[in-house]
């Protein structure tokens, strides 16, 4: 069990905070990692790219050339695929890319990313993420952390924290129920409120409740 200190945004060791190893100190498989983004990303695709068959091209109504004489091959309608303007042949349809991840894989890959980060010492814990609601103030407070880029989980989402995060553009707010593997691993750091452990380690945990 990893023993992190809890800081306050002044940077002051205000005391410590002990992150269960089976959820903090798992072993990091990029494999497993890369199946949890690749679910994620294709889960968020829209899909939704499509062609005109020759069904839906307008016109055809009339024969474009006479049947014979022409030298040409002999065509029914300017729909045709063969036609310019026609329609296209098996060209791409609406569809989903999504598919399915066992829920035991994905709280493994979050494991994963939590693990990573900390062994990285990317993870800070904060007694408390609220905040003036001002973006210049919560900037100023996370430069002093070092950070650059970064994910703030907080319990609960804070309005006054929220309103001060949406126009950072390299950080990003949310509540432990918006916590992913793509974020974790796509900035460079992760900020947690001490009050989230509990729910994290709750997310991430595999028991079942009867």
């Amino acid at each position: 069990m990893a023993k992190v200190e809890v800081l306050n945004w002044n940077k002051e060791k205000i005391g410590t905070v002990e992150l269960p190893a089976d959820t903090f100190e798992v072993e990091v498989k990029p494999s497993v990692l890369h199946a949890v983004v690749k679910w994620q990303l294709d889960s968020r695709r829209q899909g939704n790219a499509a062609t005109k068959t020759k069904g839906l091209v307008s016109g055809g109504g009339k024969k474009p050339f006479k049947q014979k004489g022409t030298g040409n091959a002999r065509q029914g309608s300017t729909r045709s695929p063969l036609m310019p303007g026609g329609g296209t042949t098996f060209g791409p349809e609406p569809r989903s890319y999504s598919f399915a991840m066992p829920k035991k894989v994905r709280k493994l890959g979050l494991k994963m990313a939590l693990s990573h980060l900390l062994k990285e010492g990317k993870l800070v814990v904060l007694d408390t993420l609220s905040t003036s609601g001002k973006t210049k103030d919560l900037l100023k407070n996370l430069k002093s952390l070092g950070l650059g880029k970064a994910v703030l989980i907080d319990a609960h989402v804070e309005d006054n924290t929220k309103r001060a995060a949406l126009n950072l553009p390299k950080f990003k707010y949310f509540s432990v129920d918006g916590v992913n593997v793509y974020d974790l691993l796509k900035y460079d750091g992760a900020v947690l409120s001490k009050s989230s452990i509990e729910a994290i380690v709750g997310k991430c945990s595999t028991e079942v409740n009867r």
